[in-house]
């Protein structure tokens, strides 16, 4: 983990360069062209830098994606304690990570593949600790019910992302006709009788889906099923 190698030792002389450029020269090149832009040789040029005096400071391509995760989850705009209102709270976290994954439409799908474990991704699980700090739940089930907020987030971004590409109007009208097909052999009667009861509701806007989505987790968060003792 490069969280584990120090920026810079004692000795030698100052670096040129730091990690907060590096991972800011790296976004910049993702949020233009995706992932597959992001190199070592291009972030390189970006600094000004020969290529392989960047493996000085990120020995290699895994670390510059987790320096890139950590610089973003840095964008996620907290307070420095909770407000004491639980639901309000959890609230904030899952839309300010949000709007942090809109601004860089590659993160959602790099943090699915590779969790953050920097500093500023700590300093968000800090948060949600501190805000189920008088829970009851014991701490493997606050980690569990992190990763569930984390994960329907990035879900969600993706499933945005996705849905605003240029095919999208295509995919979903192969998609209506697909489900007809489906459903006209009679064997999936209860996904035939759930379209139906929809069918005359209009399609909800994303920020609607997220917002109705996101208040039935928070509620599970706060106040989840009591366990049953296996039989």
């Amino acid at each position: 983990m490069i969280w584990l190698r120090p920026e810079r030792s004692g000795r030698g002389p100052e670096p040129t360069h730091s990690r907060a450029a590096i991972a800011a020269a790296a976004i910049g090149l993702a949020d233009a062209g995706g992932l597959d832009a992001v190199s070592m040789r291009r972030v390189a040029a970006a600094l000004g830098a020969g290529t392989m005096s960047l493996y000085n400071y990120v020995p290699k391509k895994e670390h510059l994606f987790d320096l890139m995760l950590d610089a973003a989850a840095g964008e996620i705009a907290l307070p420095g304690k909770p407000s004491g209102d639980p639901r309000a709270d959890l609230t904030l976290l899952a839309r300010e990570t949000l709007a942090t994954m809109r601004r860089h439409p590659w993160l959602a799908g790099l943090t699915l593949t590779r969790p953050s474990m920097g500093p500023n991704a700590l300093r968000c699980t800090e948060f949600f600790l501190a805000v189920l700090a008088g829970s009851a739940a014991d701490g493997g089930t606050k980690m569990e019910m992190f990763a569930l907020l984390s994960g329907f987030v990035c879900q969600f971004a993706e499933w945005e992302r996705t849905a605003a590409g240029g095919a999208a109007e295509q995919w979903q009208a192969d998609l209506v006709a697909y489900l007809g097909t489906v459903i006209a052999t009679g064997h999936y009667p209860h996904l035939a009788a759930t379209l139906a009861a929809g069918a005359s509701t209009p399609p909800a806007d994303a920020d609607t889906i997220f917002t109705r989505s996101l208040d039935r987790l928070v509620r599970l968060i706060l106040d989840p099923p009591a366990d049953h003792p296996a039989p």
